[in-house]
């Protein structure tokens, strides 16, 4: 007899309450800013991937209340009517910034991951990803008809040896900026093993555009890279860009067949061309935003040496993202619920999102942050280190 939704999920959402794993929705009353109001509290936000701060900036909003060439809806999929001027004219300027030859837009960067991997990859086929890689990589892999094996956190010796082993297309797929650790994927290697096995190499750059690289271009140029012809590279808005949806970036080769095949990108409705003209125009202020990237950094740079001098245990972050180690899930969760009450609103992160045992706050820090409210921050944290003795 077919159970019950009730009698098969109850008892699981039971346990993971009482495992410290229960999640919930925080409700925002406010634009995505650095002073939000959350839950209907006044709070310093350091829990978002509005790294430059470009998220609520008011010339995006005045760029798009401008122009009324643009509908809220695209009405239809890229294939049918959705394909606006706006939609189009961003893929051009994102090929030009990045230096590539083509780009094409998605709604998310789930469905562009979900996309790459299962239309380039056949059954019979190979795809590497590194052990740490988003969510939305490893299930693109699953979702693909190839085989999946993945090596070692940051293990180019054991991903190597698997190339040594290749009798079939491969893909290595790798995050450049990884999202719970903040480290950094050493791209020059990657690049230089898949090119010596003849794989191709699929990087998510989702947390490193705009926060690295000339021109905010990512990790490929902060590595003194090219993306060449069996290069992919997907990017976000949702971060630095401070809009909403993804794209992946290439050869001409590579973005005709994902319009001919990939399944996520022909049956669903086109982004918004509003949206699409608002992410155009954040392109432009990031871009020119050096002296947000280097406020971004400075602010990384001050929170970094306040926590290491608590005596705080740090990851080894370059970025933005700035996990605090503290491993236990209650204990996270307490840390978490005593900063709220102090008006810092920082996240949680437990398993599954991180393995068993590394539990943390994940702490990120945007160009919009001011000195002041960083060095509240780290007090705080003095605090509850103080107590939890």
């Amino acid at each position: 007899m077919n159970p019950t939704i009730a009698q098969r999920f109850s008892p699981l959402l039971t346990q993971r309450q009482a495992d410290s794993l229960y999640r919930t929705r925080p409700l925002a009353l406010s634009p995505q800013t650095v002073e939000m109001q959350i839950n209907g509290l006044p709070m310093l936000n350091f829990c978002s991937n509005d790294y430059l701060g470009l998220a609520s900036d008011p010339r995006i909003k005045a760029a798009v209340c401008a122009d009324d060439s643009a509908g809220w809806g695209s009405g239809a999929a890229h294939l049918v009517t959705g394909h606006h001027l706006h939609h189009h004219l961003l893929e051009d300027e994102l090929a030009d910034w990045l230096g590539v030859e083509r780009v094409l837009l998605f709604s998310t960067g789930y469905m562009a991951n979900l996309a790459v991997q299962q239309t380039l990859m056949q059954k019979g086929d190979l795809i590497i990803g590194d052990k740490l890689n988003h969510a939305s990589l490893i299930d693109g892999a699953l979702a693909s008809e190839a085989d999946f094996k993945r090596y070692p956190h940051l293990d180019y010796a054991a991903l190597e040896k698997r190339l040594q082993q290749l009798n079939s297309p491969t893909l290595v797929v790798s995050d450049s900026v990884f999202s719970m650790d903040g480290d950094l994927a050493e791209l020059t290697k990657l690049q230089q093993l898949a090119y010596e096995h003849q794989a191709w190499l699929f990087i998510d750059d989702a947390h490193g555009l705009g926060v690295f690289g000339r021109e905010g271009r990512g990790a490929f140029d902060h590595f003194n890279l090219k993306i060449d012809a069996d290069n992919i590279l997907v990017g976000t808005f949702g971060k630095s860009f401070g809009t909403s949806g993804a794209f992946v970036a290439g050869s001409t080769v590579l973005i005709e067949s994902l319009i001919q095949f990939a399944r996520p990108f022909i049956y669903t409705t086109a982004m918004s061309p509003m949206n699409a003209l608002a992410t155009r125009t954040a392109l432009k202020l990031l871009r020119e935003g050096e002296d947000l990237r280097e406020k971004l950094h400075a602010n990384i740079k001050q929170f970094r040496e306040g926590a290491l001098a608590l005596g705080l245990d740090l990851m080894p972050s370059p970025s933005a993202i700035q996990p605090i180690l503290l491993g236990d899930s209650a204990r996270a969760v307490a840390w978490s619920d005593a900063l709220k009450n102090q008006g810092f609103w920082v996240a949680a992160i437990r398993p599954p999102t991180v393995p068993q045992n590394q539990a943390r706050l994940r702490i990120t820090l945007s160009a919009a942050h001011r000195c002041e409210q960083i060095e509240a921050l780290l007090n705080a944290l003095q605090k509850l280190k103080d107590l939890d003795k």
